[in-house]
């Protein structure tokens, strides 16, 4: 076991950090106030190729390894959690759909722009009556001789008002379950019939805009298939597993936020003659606060190695998705408490790591499915 980062995954960190806090943290606050979607940082994030991280660079990508992807997205996320989802969503999901699952042409016509940052992407696979449950999903994708007819709606997707490159599920076979489930590639600027509904006025995560969608008789020509017909579903579910863990270095990198603010606060703060960090009550809160996150971040790359290993890691990225989640709710709740009444104040950042921490116990596998999935793996041996 080596616990030591490479120079090259040092380096990229350290570039990731430098220009968090030069470029990320300043605007953090006006994301959030606004929700607007950070058009301009993303630019910028292109142009030192962080929205192509994990993908070889005879794509555009910048052929990063999972453990430099998963520090640089924690990075990301310190300095603004909509952010780390917009990045999240665009290479994990997005990227990783086409990479792993479109052909040749497929990945330097989509895959190619969107890690160079030409594109946005997302990815559409939850419906009103369809989240955990994926078969229940109504979208249909009717063959009709070289086209697809695309019918149906979408909800909770990230990027989705504003992706140039959307990859969507829908049903090819209304009677075969799961495996009637099949995926495609839609250029919303394209394809008539795409309509964006609105977007959801969030409690977190600001600035990603998070859409409902919907598909009125969009034709798409067959190529833009990714693989064979019913083969969506498991598409779907090893995305989101390798997906699972770069939302826990989105919990990382909130807690991480979290704890550094209120490291600060408790420095400076003076009560009864004395800094409040030298109570033992909320030097306590601290020590707990940065036990948590070191569990979480080593979760994190225990998952990330056994997936540069080629080994299964269905229930490490799982754990890993979990407990990171729940520690940076817990990480900054306990924030907000060392701030005390200003903790509850727009005043300072506290607040907003707490609402920006919990939709990571939401998306991208519930905590709720999760322990399904870490229980079936555990009782399967």
């Amino acid at each position: 076991m080596d616990f030591a980062l490479s120079q090259e995954q040092r380096q990229i960190e350290e570039m990731v950090t430098e220009f968090v806090d030069e470029e990320v943290v300043p605007r953090a606050a006006e994301i959030d106030e606004t929700d607007e979607f950070p058009r301009k940082l993303l630019d910028e994030m292109a142009q030192l190729g962080l929205l192509g991280m994990p993908f070889p660079e005879e794509y555009g990508g910048a052929g990063l390894d999972y453990h430099s992807y998963a520090l640089a997205l924690a990075e990301i996320s310190r300095g603004s959690g909509g952010l780390g989802t917009i990045v999240a969503a665009h290479t994990s999901l997005a990227g990783n759909m086409l990479y792993e699952f479109g052909d040749d042409h497929q990945k330097e016509t989509y895959l190619t722009p969107l890690n160079e940052g030409r594109d946005i992407g997302a990815f559409a696979l939850s419906e009103p009556g369809a989240g955990s449950d994926v078969p229940a999903m109504e979208t249909t994708a009717m063959a009709e001789g070289n086209e697809y007819i695309l019918n149906g709606g979408k909800l909770w997707i990230s990027n989705g008002s504003v992706a140039d490159t959307v990859v969507v599920f829908a049903k090819t076979d209304e009677d075969a379950g799961n495996k009637g489930i099949s995926s495609f590639v839609v250029r919303p600027e394209e394809d008539d019939g795409f309509h964006v509904e609105g977007t959801e006025h969030k409690l977190g995560d600001k600035g990603c805009p998070t859409a409902e969608l919907r598909f009125d008789g969009l034709r798409i020509p067959a190529d833009r298939r990714l693989g064979a017909e019913g083969e969506g579903f498991v598409q779907g579910l090893k995305t989101l597993n390798a997906g699972r863990i770069t939302i826990a270095a989105r919990g990382v990198g909130i807690a991480q936020a979290a704890l550094d603010a209120a490291v600060e606060y408790a420095n400076e703060r003076e009560q009864f003659g004395q800094s409040i960090g030298e109570f033992q009550s909320i030097k306590h809160k601290i020590a707990d606060m940065d036990t948590k996150l070191q569990a979480a971040k080593l979760l994190m790359h225990r998952a990330a190695d056994r997936k540069i290993r080629g080994e299964d890691y269905i229930k490490q990225a799982a754990q890993a998705k979990l407990y990171a989640s729940e520690v940076s709710r817990e990480v900054a709740n306990e924030g907000i408490q060392i701030h005390g009444g200003y903790g509850y104040t727009k005043d300072f950042p506290a607040e907003r790591y707490y609402r920006d921490a919990k939709l990571n116990e939401i998306y991208e596998g519930t905590s709720e499915i999760l322990r399904n999935t870490i229980g079936d793996q555990v009782l399967d041996g």
